[in-house]
């Protein structure tokens, strides 16, 4: 869509308003709206000026001014607003024209132009399963005096009582009881059916939903993979769509990594494939029905995985979900079919032959999540990495080789601020090819690091059970 055909959409559709979408370190979308008459081609093509320093991460005070320059194909309305709005998703430009070199979706679009470059492929396509909760509501409290949170939940296992109104319906599944008994066990399947409609309008296409396998209303929407800037828009649109149909229900809806203690907690399977010339060069006769090139991938993947994890487990929340046992995997491990292997080779047709890393989680800012992965799987093809041989047992459990000696196999960084450590030092990976610039990383770990800082200074009410009568 160029410009004139955007002016003839917005007169077609009566359209009122002109919402700038772009996205912060975070993964946080944020906006600026525009009444639609003040719009037109030259301001379409000038962008919209905004405050920078009030971005976290981005810009101090005295080098404030950005500009937000609209991607014409991401036109779509907006079907939670009363008034005809149309969205438009941004990259984030300087005043003087050039790319912002810390706006995620920009890094994105690099990482896609360095694949070309390479000339090992010239697509890709990713597709994330991000994994939510929806809670009746929720409640925390960070004061001084008073800090804990409380979750309401009619689904939850805990509900065994007159819950909401008086109401309580006897059906619930329990602890790890969520995959995928039928309703009224599962009570979402009309908010997840909304949520897979509302989708369409935003080009996100399900292909499957369903409840997943903690109690209290985790859930799951499969959707279609596709380039990695066009999915990282759609990631953006899915948890847009999710929040606010949650919200039209009178429910709440969490990507949180961690909300639960003693129960699973939402991940985001990445599925990965590069193809040259259409061509899906991650098809082969190894191992998995992969190529050499595929293998090499994987093998990136696991060599920079402790540093990927501050990209793609990027919360300190993130690692309360990476613990054995809970199905999240902490293993430097690949393996067909196996679910306890941080890097599984789905089983798939030859043409959707594709490797999925199991590690990150929907806390990760998508843009930079699919980049950083993919720039590894690159490194690994250009420096021929060898992920070693499979591992095709059940990594929570000890296993010892033929030698009878336990086999040793690497694991994920335990906090996010070992992933910032890890990341600082093996950075070269995203440094090198011009993609991901040191001045970006050394603000991205800046900002991480206040987190951390901010999390270790706060007692957690758990300490309390364990520590008050020392």
């Amino acid at each position: 869509m160029n410009a004139a055909k955007l002016m003839k959409f917005i007169k077609d559709k009566k359209v009122q308003f002109v919402d700038f979408r772009f996205t912060d370190f975070h993964g946080k979308f944020h906006h600026i709206t525009v009444p639609s008459g003040e719009v037109d081609a030259e301001y379409l093509s000038e962008g919209k000026n905004f405050d920078g320093s009030s971005i976290p991460g981005w810009r101090s005070i005295e080098d404030s001014d950005m500009v937000l320059m609209p991607d014409l194909s991401t036109a779509v309305i907006d079907p939670f607003v009363d008034e005809p709005t149309v969205i438009l998703v941004c990259n984030v430009f300087e005043p003087n024209g050039k790319p912002y070199n810390r706006c995620p979706r920009s890094i994105a679009a690099a990482a896609m132009d360095y694949l070309r470059k390479t000339g090992i492929g010239d697509g890709a396509i990713f597709g994330p399963e991000p994994e939510f909760f929806i809670f009746d509501s929720v409640q925390w409290s960070t004061e001084m005096q008073d800090t804990g949170y409380k979750i309401h939940s009619e689904e939850g296992a805990w509900s065994s009582g007159m819950e909401l109104d008086g109401f309580n319906s006897g059906h619930r599944p329990g602890v790890k009881g969520g995959y995928f008994p039928s309703p009224p066990v599962d009570s979402f399947v009309d908010i997840r059916n909304e949520m897979c409609l509302k989708m369409r309008n935003f080009g996100v296409i399900a292909e499957v939903h369903h409840h997943e396998v903690a109690t209290a209303g985790q859930c799951e929407i499969g959707s279609r993979g596709g380039p990695i800037v066009q999915r990282g828009d759609q990631n953006q649109f899915l948890k847009y769509v999710v929040h606010n149909v949650a919200h039209q229900f009178g429910k709440t809806a969490t990507f949180m990594p961690k909300p639960l203690q003693g129960d699973n907690g939402n991940g985001m399977h990445v599925h990965q494939s590069i193809s040259k010339k259409g061509k899906n060069i991650f098809q082969g006769n190894k191992y998995g029905g992969l190529s050499q090139e595929a293998l090499w991938y994987i093998g990136g993947i696991m060599k920079h995985s402790r540093a990927l994890n501050a990209l793609t487990n990027a919360s300190t929340n993130s690692y309360r979900r990476l613990m054995p046992g809970f199905e999240a995997p902490t293993k430097l491990a690949y393996s067909a079919r196996n679910r306890s292997a941080s890097i599984r080779i789905p089983h798939s047709s030859a043409k959707a032959r594709r490797v999925e890393t199991r590690f990150p989680d929907p806390a990760a800012n998508p843009y930079l999540c699919f980049a950083g992965l993919m720039l590894a799987g690159l490194d690994g093809i250009k420096n021929k990495i060898d992920p070693g041989p499979p591992s095709d047992f059940n990594l929570y459990h000890t296993f010892r080789g033929g030698d009878g000696k336990i086999q040793k196999i690497g694991e994920l960084a335990g906090s996010l601020a070992d992933a910032l450590d890890e990341l600082d030092k093996d950075r070269k990976f995203l440094t090198a090819s011009g993609v991901f610039p040191d001045d970006c990383l050394d603000s991205y770990i800046r900002l991480k690091r206040e987190e951390v800082m901010r999390f270790r200074a706060s007692p957690q009410p758990i300490e309390f059970e364990m520590y008050y009568s020392c």
